[in-house]
């Protein structure tokens, strides 16, 4: 049956593309009041698609934005059931001058579909989408129970979907989660993500004098808010690099010999990855490599610093207040609750006397990891061969996706990420893209997988 359903994807390849177009002319940004209809419009859509293809869906509301819920009823040959996630909420287009076509005026150019949220994430959970319609107009059924949760609110931080996944756990129940919201290794080599980073993110305000003052006649004689928000700063790293939060390593989990063997393994340009960045050098924690440094690494960055005077030519002044963005990219076993604590009480530590220092808690979450040898994750892996032609590397990913632990606990379930657009697509930037043969390699994966999942039974 397999066979039929890749055929009727191929067959319908052109008709797919246009639909695609159709949901990325929908304007749905999360962030803009504006557009509430907009995101309302998306979540109809994409529930008429599910509906009109003979699987039960729904909107389920939120105080935000709606979640759609389907679920395709029991499979007669059971196997395991799989929870799709996604989202249909896009970015702001930014400076809309930077782009070559208009953001929802989606357009091919060179084989690339040019339109904001053809990566993030439109295209790739429509693939997932298709591909059950494919089997529901061959088959009448899909060889598995698959349910679909898309949401609309993961660009303003799913701020109403862990409610959601706890009010209706009982209809979300599942084995494993997919979703595609990753890229692939690079542009010919597909990849599981099967890793994200937690994040503790803060925000350091130091106050001194009621307002700024000329620091000719009043310097050397009060603490400077900028030269105390420099020293707290430096003395949150080493010269090596490494943060020196008393404890953040603790509880740091080493790579396994597995998967220290499948990193080292992966053909990282590492010449190619600094042109990208059009940095004048590679640096990270001493004693590990680039790819380490992003994927299994913890780190300590600063986001933004701010105060005192900032505009053009030269005004000599000690600053009233400054403060400096900070967050830290934390891996598996490292607790976000205590890594906090930590970092207020090494800031207050280094905090000079007399300022006033004020520590502001932007939240955080913890980081995400699954085995790699998983029936699932092995499933996965077949799957994104078929689809694709070629072998998918086991990636990890230095971002952040909260809802992986959150579905953990809730569900019980783990997450299989499978990326099918490229790692530079533009994702949040201009000229926003996915490439057709991309978005078909990953229909006929969504396809292969529901198929690889029934085989397990």
């Amino acid at each position: 049956m397999i066979d039929k359903v890749i055929a009727h994807i191929n067959a319908n390849k052109g008709a797919n593309v246009e639909r695609l177009m159709e949901l990325l002319r929908i304007p749905s940004i999360s962030t803009d009041p504006e557009r509430k209809d907009d995101i309302r419009r998306a979540a109809e859509w994409i529930r008429r698609l599910l509906t009109e293809c003979g699987i039960k869906s729904e909107i389920v509301e939120t105080p935000g934005h709606p979640c759609v819920l389907a679920d395709t009823g029991s499979a007669g040959g059971g196997g395991p059931t799989v929870l799709i996630y996604g989202h249909y909420d896009v970015q702001p287009t930014g400076d809309e001058s930077l782009w070559d076509s208009p953001a929802f005026e989606p357009t091919i150019r060179n084989g690339l579909i040019y339109a904001r949220g053809a990566a993030d994430d439109k295209g790739q959970v429509l693939a997932h989408v298709l591909a059950a319609e494919s089997w529901m107009k061959v088959a009448k059924g899909l060889p598995i129970r698959v349910k679909f949760l898309i949401e609309g609110e993961e660009e303003v931080a799913s701020r109403n979907l862990e409610k959601v996944i706890r009010d209706h756990r009982d209809r979300l129940a599942c084995d494993y989660v997919a979703l595609s919201d990753t890229p692939k290794f690079d542009e010919t080599t597909p990849g599981i993500t099967y890793g994200t980073k937690g994040l503790v993110y803060k925000e350091i305000i130091i106050t001194g004098p009621k307002q700024n003052l000329h620091s000719g006649s009043f310097g050397g004689t009060l603490a400077n808010p900028g030269n105390a928000a420099a020293t707290i700063i430096a003395s949150l790293r080493d010269a090596d690099n490494r943060v020196t939060i008393p404890g953040f390593y603790d509880k740091v989990r080493e790579l396994t010999a597995v998967e220290r063997a499948k990193l080292s393994e992966l053909p990282f340009d590492e010449d190619g990855y600094l042109a990208a960045m059009g940095a004048p050098t590679l640096t990270g924690e001493k004693g590990y490599s680039t790819l380490e440094r992003r994927w299994v690494r913890p780190t300590l960055d600063v986001n933004g610093v701010f105060g005192g005077f900032t505009g053009e030519g030269a005004a000599t002044v000690i600053p009233a207040k400054v403060s400096a963005k900070v967050s830290m990219r934390i891996v598996p076993d490292q607790d976000p609750d205590q890594i906090s604590t930590a970092f207020d009480k090494a800031v207050r530590a280094a905090c000079p006397d007399g300022v006033r220092l004020e520590i502001i808690d932007h939240g955080g979450c913890a980081a995400y990891v699954a085995a790699m040898d998983s029936p699932g994750m092995t499933a996965a892996a077949d799957a994104m061969e078929a689809g694709f032609g070629k072998r998918p590397f086991f990636i990890r990913e230095g971002g952040t996706l909260p809802i992986l632990p959150l579905y953990k606990e809730v569900l019980g379930a783990d997450s299989l990420m499978m990326g099918f657009c490229v790692p530079d697509c533009n994702a949040h930037g201009p000229n926003e893209f996915l490439a057709v043969s991309d978005f078909l390699g990953g229909t006929k994966t969504a396809a292969h997988f529901v198929h690889r999942l029934a085989q397990l039974t």
